[in-house]
């Protein structure tokens, strides 16, 4: 494909004149005097409008499982543009794609998890979620079940309900935030609030706390648990062995439905086509988005169990809810042609057996790093918590939150696109990456933690 030429320049200046980019510090950008443009992509690298090529080791935002430039995904979006661009679901109506993905979900999916509701975003589809479960307890009879409970530092989208769900603190004074409804508790993250602890303790730890406030609010109140398998956004936060176990023990004792957020999980990045049958539980609902079309175009799901459509139906009337774009054609084709290059491809197997283990086995040769107080990974999803002194994890100011965007910026200037999350750095690299570029990723980090370690030791707390 041959790059376009953009003036580079002129678009910085429009972009600081007239675009608001998602999530950003809009003075920080006035001053930097614009975002960096990127113009193309191939593979698992991203090229800037400079012609700075970067390895991108965050899959555009958790989601480009299959890698770029994939023409078939072209070639299905144009096919589907010329047969059928757009329609609706509204007016009892459905479109060849939506249905047939759909279909392919719920064989993923297995089990009891055999219908689907599609939207066009994360954020849409836990909407969808919160809706559709307090209508369904509503319409069950049991209306006081509204609550929903979700941990501190877990992310469930940015909408007020998706805000509300997820436990950042610092996205809740935007809007008031969090709407009634929704209580948090621990996050099951072992080197930052278990270290030193027993594993199994920890877990069980955790997961008490879960059924502590469940007994604190009252059983009858509460309508769902909405967990991510592992918490992407959060700095890769991996549940300690049993935890997720536990949880879905205790969803079951008292009768509250488990929603699992795949958001970022699904779609092989742990090995498995979803996280929750990495961790062997069965939930009643599924958030699905990002790798379902590999960020080609948005659309989202939410797998819906048997159960809960029985009664819907049987006595739920209307759902009146729904998006212009849900079940989009175009990003429903997309979406399936996806799908078959995932399968087609054993990609899914790849994270298990080959590339999953290889990072694995890659990011302990930074254990060493005297900044580097845990590496840990599961299938392809991975982080490097940063320390100020090693064999602890005591950060930086001595509270958290400032090293890791100072590693981030330097491996970006390296030629690695990570994310800095406090004081971590976390990977998220598309499934299709090679041991070679791997090995590249971690040497970047390597020789970026010891070029940042000057800024780190001088920074000051607030």
């Amino acid at each position: 494909m041959v790059a376009r030429n953009y003036d580079i320049p002129e678009l910085r200046r429009l972009d600081v004149a007239h675009h608001l980019p998602a999530q950003a510090n809009y003075g920080e950008l006035e001053k930097l005097g614009g975002s960096r443009i990127i113009t193309r992509a191939e593979g698992c690298t991203i090229y800037d409008g400079d012609g700075v090529a970067i390895l991108d080791g965050m899959a555009g935002l958790w989601c480009v499982n299959v890698g770029y430039g994939r023409e078939e995904l072209v070639r299905a979006a144009a096919e589907q543009m010329q047969e059928l661009p757009f329609y609706n679901t509204f007016f009892k109506t459905a479109t060849p794609p939506a249905v047939l993905l759909a279909t392919k979900l719920a064989e993923k999916l297995g089990g009891e998890l055999q219908h689907v509701f599609f939207n066009s975003s994360g954020s849409e589809a836990n909407d969808t979620v919160m809706r559709m479960v307090r209508h369904y307890w509503n319409v069950s009879g049991q209306p006081k079940r509204t609550i929903f409970i979700s941990r501190h530092n877990a992310y469930h989208g940015s909408t007020m309900a998706g805000a509300s769900l997820g436990g950042m603190k610092h996205m809740h004074p935007i809007g008031g935030l969090p709407i009634p409804g929704v209580e948090h508790v621990a996050q099951p993250y072992k080197f930052n609030e278990g270290f030193n602890e027993d594993e199994e303790a920890f877990a069980a730890r955790c997961a008490q706390e879960i059924e502590d406030r469940i007994l604190k609010v009252g059983p009858e109140n509460v309508a769902a648990f909405i967990g991510e398998p592992v918490q992407g956004a959060g700095g890769v936060i991996i549940p300690p062995k049993g935890y997720w176990k536990r949880v879905d023990a205790i969803c079951k004792k008292y009768g509250i439905l488990l929603v699992v957020d795949e958001v970022i999980c699904g779609f092989g990045r742990l090995g498995s086509w979803f996280g929750f049958q990495h961790f062997g539980v069965t939930p009643d609902l599924v958030a699905m988005a990002k790798g379902l079309s590999s960020g080609y175009l948005p659309i989202s799901a939410v797998g819906v169990s048997r159960e809960i459509v029985k009664v819907l139906r049987e006595k739920g009337g209307e759902f009146v809810h729904g998006y212009t774009y849900s079940g989009h054609p175009v990003a429903a084709a997309v979406a399936l042609k996806n799908l078959e290059i995932i399968e087609r491809e054993g990609l899914v197997e790849r994270v298990k057996n080959d590339v999953g283990p290889y990072f694995a086995e890659a990011l302990k040769r930074l254990e060493g790093d005297p900044l580097v107080g845990e590496v840990r990974s599961l299938g392809l999803i991975g982080a490097v918590e940063i320390v100020s002194q090693k064999g602890t994890n005591e950060r930086f100011t001595g509270k958290e939150g400032k090293a890791g965007p100072v590693v981030r910026d330097t491996c970006i200037k390296n030629g690695l696109m990570v994310r800095g999350i406090r004081d971590s750095i976390v990977m998220c690299p598309p499934l299709i990456i090679t041991r070679a570029e791997i090995d590249r990723m971690i040497d970047i980090i390597g020789r970026s933690l010891r070029e940042a370690e000057p800024a780190l030791r001088a920074l000051k707390a607030d």
